[in-house]
């Protein structure tokens, strides 16, 4: 790990490492059963926390916070210069990472989130890895969800509701959750099911994954991308300017 351990943008404390820490320091917290929140930041959400300081917070509560995707990465070059970001890492090539190392180490998941439908995709999908519960996200009785997720037992627990409601649920139950570790993840329940579409390597290289996105559903993520992306380097920009960091 770097031993420029983290960085700010916009006051999310964000994590300098790679995939090979974030996997240490779940083995670390299975091995030694102490309970570590993972969660993730990408433009989009730190745009989110610009405009919903108690998202901050939130973000703060967590022990660990990636980046994710080269909008992250360009701007903590941007306001840190050459203390910014080592790596440029995705939460599409960490999940499959995870997967392995589930399978390696015999760490057993719980997942919360996407559709039945994309849940039963990752069960078959992923049959050496030990998946003891899922459960949608658009239906839940919360009460019931926790004793499900405590009585199975898992060391992991996946949580993919969508930036900022997954971080909010996981900061709110988190005292009253079993599991070692807890891992925000967004839509990253369909890399488990094989069915998240992120174009070929070239587009993935260039960090331009976002434009598949884009075609495939323009209706869902034409603002967050048209809009977002340009007003997010705008808002880095205008930070490493400004007095206030928040702008």
């Amino acid at each position: 790990m770097s031993e420029n351990n983290n960085i700010k943008i916009f006051d999310i404390i964000i994590d300098n490492f790679d995939y090979e820490d974030i996997i240490k320091l779940i083995n670390l917290s299975i091995i030694n059963s102490t309970q570590i929140l993972i969660s993730y930041a990408t433009a989009h959400s730190l745009n989110l926390a610009v405009k919903n300081h108690d998202l901050i917070k939130i973000f703060n509560e967590f022990d660990y916070v990636h980046a994710d995707g080269v909008g992250v990465f360009i701007a903590s070059r941007i306001v840190h210069g050459k203390n910014g970001l080592e790596k440029k890492i995705t939460g599409s090539d960490f999940y499959p990472l995870l997967i392995n190392e589930g399978i390696k180490y015999n760490w057993t998941f719980f997942l919360f989130g996407d559709t039945d439908e994309t849940l039963e995709k990752a069960i078959c999908r992923n049959k050496n890895l030990m998946i003891r519960g899922v459960q949608s996200g658009y239906y839940y009785n919360e009460i019931k969800l926790i004793e499900k997720v405590n009585v199975s037992c898992s060391d992991i627990l996946i949580v993919g509701l969508g930036c900022p409601k997954q971080e909010k649920w996981i900061v709110e139950n988190k005292d009253r959750l079993s599991v070692k570790v807890i891992i925000a993840v967004g839509d990253g329940i369909k890399v488990f099911a094989g069915i998240k579409k992120r174009g070929n390597r070239f587009f993935q290289t260039l960090g331009l994954e976002w434009v598949i996105r884009l075609i495939n559903n323009p209706f869902l993520f034409w603002k967050r991308y048209l809009v977002g992306i340009p007003l997010f380097l705008f808002r880095v920009i205008r930070s490493k300017y400004s007095n206030d960091k928040i702008v």
